[in-house]
């Protein structure tokens, strides 16, 4: 074994633990999810049992992640920089853990449509928050008043629509993957005018 794969060795172990223990999960309670044996775990955890991959893969699931995240080393590309979309006046930053998942940061001036039939709905979940001024956001036949450093999440099956109330405010949103592939089969920004929030 390298250098390099002991130190992902126990780099695994490590995480391994740190995942039971933020669940407040015993060694007996992810035995039982992983289907081990409470000392094959123990003896995983501390290094005094060969790490093989079928485990990992159980353990993976039974801890709510992937192998991918379980198995994942630093990388040099730490700092992202934001895509920008000038004709929608908005940053978009991918999310590497999640390639499904983006952050937009956008700044509004409109107010949201005053047409129900202007409102969209597509599957996903969307949040968000608003670093400056004041946004209004439309969802169904409710209208919510959004200030600087409140959030809003929320289902985008519902239809919906964000706008900016009494002045520019600036949103930071995020979206996952049914709901960023909303907006871009519908060909419009995140939180503009007309669109999804």
């Amino acid at each position: 074994m390298t250098h390099e794969d002991g130190e992902l060795d126990g780099l695994v172990r490590k995480r391994i633990r740190a995942l039971r223990v933020a669940q407040g999960w015993s060694l007996a309670e992810l035995a039982t999810r992983a289907h081990l044996s409470q000392s094959s775990l123990s003896r995983i955890e501390n290094g005094r049992r060969r790490l093989a991959l079928d485990q990992l893969v159980t353990l993976a699931r039974a801890l709510d992640t992937t192998l991918d995240q379980l198995v994942e080393t630093a990388t040099d590309d730490i700092v992202t920089s934001p895509m920008i979309d000038a004709a929608h006046g908005l940053m978009r930053w991918p999310v590497k853990g999640d390639p499904g998942m983006s952050v937009v940061r956008q700044r509004m001036t409109e107010p949201p449509p005053d047409n129900p039939a202007r409102m969209r709905a597509h599957p996903g979940r969307e949040w968000l928050v608003v670093l400056s001024g004041t946004a209004t956001l439309m969802l169904g036949h409710r209208r919510f008043r959004v200030e600087a450093n409140q959030a809003a999440e929320f289902p985008t099956m519902m239809p919906h629509a964000i706008g900016a109330e009494g002045g520019p405010c600036e949103i930071l949103g995020i979206f996952d993957r049914d709901a960023r592939r909303g907006h871009q089969r519908e060909g419009e920004a995140p939180g503009g005018r007309g669109s999804d929030g």
